[in-house]
């Protein structure tokens, strides 16, 4: 996902699937090699300021490089928008890939169908520290069973709120979905010039804990196989939910239904909201904004009062490229580059939650701010399809369009759901 530099890095490595076409890829780019000395290459992702990515990285190759003699590494950092079309032509040209790479958590799915990762499901079982990964974190590296690599980070987002506003309307943080509409229903009363909530038509990952603490699911099913389920009686009420948040009592449909997360942050940021759902890794750019010191951070509540509602787990993940011709030596360096060790740094510098559960209690301990994201992760997390597909259904804007059909009131949640998972079903079929 240091807090104030260092949080705001995660939004360039958003884990949202990449769109850009690529070409298709072998069915069989395994070497079959394992030579145990040699150059290894490394593909890591650009952030916004990498020096102190690149200090945490270089330590991790500096021991790396120490146990293993007449073996050295070479790191590339690829922009995270390029990455679809640089890796998968890395698939196709074993001669010029990485042994290495740092892929969105999306992304998992796709790549194994494209035949570019390294099963290490073997390698990952013996591995003594991934007992302690979370469950979502390896849920995001697993399909049809079997692991793909080693979590490396994890993003998830809560409850912003400004607690100037809230104290001067005597208001407490929302315990409920209810009682948060509630709430940001009087703020907008009382204070026109203010959006109560910020939610935005285009915002999916802010928008998904609403039909998962509804009971609704993306989709049902599992080894490749899924089945859309946003148009079950559980998932449209999670859609009516937030959906309802949109007008002029709270959010103006006409200016909030185009709106992503970035924007929904950033309208908290400047004073013209008084709540936001926003990241772990939004934390600077709050703390640049007009509101700093005049808020606070809570999980974003659930239906029953007291819960938090599940959030989406997102982050990135280290994994091996099939084609590799040093598995031995790669999956080391995978395990040492996402191990606890280098996670505790990589927070220290970036800001990015460990995917281990017990350094991710210690450094919330560390930084009080991290623990209302720490307690949503802890309350349960929910991930997208493990299908190839989902990259497709993300990049075709399914559910954003969903959320602005009804906003705009074009259709009612019933037919915009319903339209919403035949696009989802025929993705989800495309990809077999």
């Amino acid at each position: 996902m240091k807090l104030a530099p260092r949080l705001a890095l995660l939004l360039a490595a958003a884990v949202v699937a990449a769109t850009a076409c690529a070409p298709q890829t072998s069915d069989d780019s395994s070497s079959g090699k394992d030579e145990k000395s040699g150059t290894l290459r490394v593909w890591l992702f650009q952030e916004v300021n990498n020096k102190p990515k690149e200090k945490v990285v270089d330590a991790v190759l500096a021991g790396f490089e120490k146990a293993h003699e007449d073996t050295e590494v070479t790191v590339e950092y690829i922009p995270v928008e390029t990455r679809a079309q640089r890796i998968k032509a890395a698939f196709n040209d074993p001669a010029s890939a990485p042994d290495v790479i740092e892929y969105g958590n999306t992304d998992t799915a796709g790549y194994v169908k494209d035949g570019g990762l390294l099963d290490v499901t073997e390698e990952f079982a013996a591995w003594d520290e991934a007992k302690d990964t979370d469950a979502t974190a390896r849920q995001s590296v697993t399909v049809d069973g079997k692991v793909y690599g080693a979590p490396y980070f994890v993003g998830v987002r809560a409850l912003y709120y400004r607690t100037d506003v809230f104290d001067e309307l005597g208001l407490k943080p929302p315990k409920s979905m209810d009682e948060l509409a509630a709430t940001a229903k009087r703020i907008r009363a009382e204070k026109p010039d203010l959006y109560g909530i910020a939610v935005g038509g285009a915002y999916t990952y802010g928008a998904m804990p609403f039909i998962w603490a509804n009971g609704g699911e993306l989709a049902t099913g599992k080894g490749g196989s899924y089945a859309s389920a946003i148009d079950s009686a559980a998932a449209r009420e999670g859609i009516e939910a937030y959906t309802s948040l949109f007008g002029d009592d709270n959010c103006p449909a006409a200016k909030c239904a185009g709106m992503g997360g970035n924007d929904t942050v950033t309208a908290f940021a400047s004073g013209k909201a008084a709540m936001a759902i926003g990241g772990d890794f939004s934390h600077q750019a709050v703390e640049a904004g007009e509101v700093k010191g005049a808020y606070a951070v809570v999980p974003l509540p659930g239906v029953e009062p007291g819960s938090i509602a599940p959030a989406f787990a997102g982050g990135n993940n280290i994994g091996v490229l099939r084609s590799t011709s040093h598995r031995t030596l790669a999956v080391d360096l995978m395990k040492r580059l996402a191990s606890k060790e280098a996670q505790d740094d990589l927070f220290g510098a970036m800001g990015f939650l460990p995917t281990f559960t017990d350094v991710r209690q210690r450094v919330a301990a560390e930084e009080p701010f991290v623990k209302p994201f720490v307690d949503t992760l802890a309350a349960g997390t929910k991930f997208v399809p493990a299908s190839a597909a989902w990259a497709t259904i993300d990049s075709s804007q399914v559910l954003p369009t969903m959320f602005q059909e009804v906003v705009s009131g074009k259709k009612d949640v019933g037919a915009a759901a319903g339209d919403a998972a035949k696009k989802m079903d025929d993705a989800f079929g495309s990809a077999g």
